[in-house]
């Protein structure tokens, strides 16, 4: 793995900030990798389960939700994307609503009076005016063999868009920082996303989605919309419930959406 990175992405820095939390923490800077979020599973199923965050300027296999290839802006002077992944043992007594904790706390990082309209789109996208700014990609790795009580090691691969990046080939319309912060760079974001990120995480394993749900629904892009389901339903979006799922009013009464594999859409919108 490739350690040379073009920008100084304040790994000291961060580590510090982060240190006192996760006991042990650390921050690597690579060029290029295939994907942050592969190589930290492969960490951990090899037994590395140390917490760490990991940031890549470029990745060849960037990986989205239900096995979507992650595209990430083509790169110039400076990152165009930011595109890093946070792992760290984690055990929750409910795992349910974790990417919508995550989401809430990139949000509110990235526009915390929420002056720009950066909200949040069931179950782990955050967009602006319908457009897509960041991907939330969460995975876990099981425990040791012989060890069901040890926590699970969890992984958030988090794809930002940075820079102008072009459309083509997207399912959804791209927004992207500078359309706002025209000065912003990745590495300054990365530290200010940092910590509260991982303040977030261990909110989440202590006491569950019941302290984000309020803050998620403030940010909830589908609320009060007509949506359609990628396994066929449609109704009216009445925002997420208390355990993280997703609440859409069909002909047959109120549905309780929980499963990642169903992907969901304002009408009108192509899957």
């Amino acid at each position: 793995m490739a350690s040379h990175t073009c920008a100084d992405w304040f790994e000291d820095r961060i580590a510090a900030a982060v240190a006192p939390l996760l006991p042990g923490f650390t921050v690597e800077a690579v060029a290029e990798i295939d994907s942050t979020n592969t190589e930290l599973m492969r960490r951990a199923r090899a037994g590395r389960v140390e917490p760490v965050l990991l940031v890549a300027e470029r990745q060849t296999a960037g990986r989205g939700r239900l096995g979507r290839p992650w595209q990430s802006a083509q790169q110039q002077e400076e990152p165009a994307s930011l595109l890093f992944s946070l792992g760290l043992p984690l055990a929750p007594a409910d795992w349910s609503g974790l990417s919508l904790a995550v989401g809430v706390s990139v949000v509110e990082s990235l526009d915390p009076t929420g002056e720009h309209k950066v909200g949040l789109k069931w179950p782990n996208d955050v967009w602006v005016n319908d457009s897509k700014l960041v991907g939330i990609l969460i995975e876990t790795a099981l425990p040791s063999a012989g060890r069901a009580d040890a926590a699970r090691y969890l992984v958030i691969g988090i794809g930002i868009n940075i820079g102008p990046r072009d459309a083509a080939g997207m399912r959804t319309p791209p927004a992207w920082l500078h359309q706002w912060r025209p000065e912003a760079k990745a590495p300054e974001v990365l530290a200010e996303l940092a910590l509260p990120l991982v303040r977030s995480v261990l909110d989440f394993e202590a006491r569950g989605f019941a302290p984000f749900a309020e803050r998620f629904a403030a940010r909830d892009v589908l609320r009060g919309r007509e949506v359609v389901l990628s396994d066929g339903s449609a109704g009216l979006c009445e925002g997420v419930a208390w355990g993280g799922e997703l609440q859409v009013r069909t002909d047959a009464g109120l549905q309780l959406i929980s499963s990642d594999e169903v992907s969901v859409r304002p009408r009108g919108m192509a899957f």
